[in-house]
């Protein structure tokens, strides 16, 4: 199936939907980015939708160069089109919450973001059996779709979709924003902080960050409690 199809599928009883995602909870350091994209069903019809969605996937399945010209296509797509929100929670919010915590804080400040817009009115039910809901008047009802498992505890009611950055076009949408505006945060980092490799690793542990580490010491925006294991041996 296609993540266009995907997404038509679930759009059957809702007039909008709002595909979640994450990028970054695995390095060593940097923040944990999140990203979310309110497509309504119109945008299914259009013709960016057309030029555009086989091209779209798993951020992790495409080369930077086509997550970057993606990206761009998506923030210089027709005003009123795609409305989009990102959100990178820091190292504080990393240890402070853990990272699971900081990813779901990252995801419901980027839904509070696009609640806030003007020209993106929608309502996210608080309650209710599953999806069994309906537009109200003077609102909609936007089904929120995250990529992996529910979210517990999160303020907004959601469908979590295991590996749905592959399954649905939203999802995969928020993919690219997440990855690709952590990956620009961590390559100005990398001018900060040159001895560890930003530019190239974006601050996952490969072999090189690692002896960067045990070198140097870690910096500012290394996750104290991911590098306990590392800088012990």
């Amino acid at each position: 199936m296609q993540l266009l199809d995907f997404d038509l599928q679930h759009l059957e009883d809702v007039p909008a939907v709002i595909g979640v995602d994450e990028a970054g909870r695995g390095p060593l350091a940097g923040p944990v980015s999140a990203a979310a994209v309110y497509l309504r069903k119109d945008f299914y019809q259009s013709e960016w939708a057309a030029e555009n969605a086989t091209e779209i996937n798993d951020s992790k399945q495409l080369t930077e160069k086509k997550r970057e010209h993606l990206f761009e296509a998506i923030i210089q797509a027709e005003p009123g089109l795609i409305h989009f929100a990102s959100f990178m929670a820091d190292i504080d919010d990393i240890e402070s919450l853990n990272i699971l915590g900081a990813t779901r804080k990252s995801m419901a400040n980027c839904i509070q973001q696009l609640q806030s817009l003007d020209d993106c009115p929608f309502q996210v039910p608080d309650e209710g059996n599953d999806w069994l809901f309906r537009e109200s008047e003077g609102s909609t009802v936007a089904r929120i779709l995250v990529d992996g498992k529910p979210l517990k505890p999160f303020p907004f009611v959601h469908t979590a979709i295991v590996k749905g950055d592959g399954k649905s076009l939203a999802i995969a949408m928020a993919s690219i924003i997440a990855k690709v505006t952590r990956d620009r945060y961590m390559q100005k980092q990398a001018e900060r902080y040159p001895a560890y490799g930003f530019t190239s690793n974006k601050g996952y542990g490969t072999k090189k960050h690692i002896e960067a580490l045990k070198s140097h010491g870690p910096c500012k925006i290394h996750r104290p409690s991911f590098l306990n294991n590392i800088l012990s041996t």
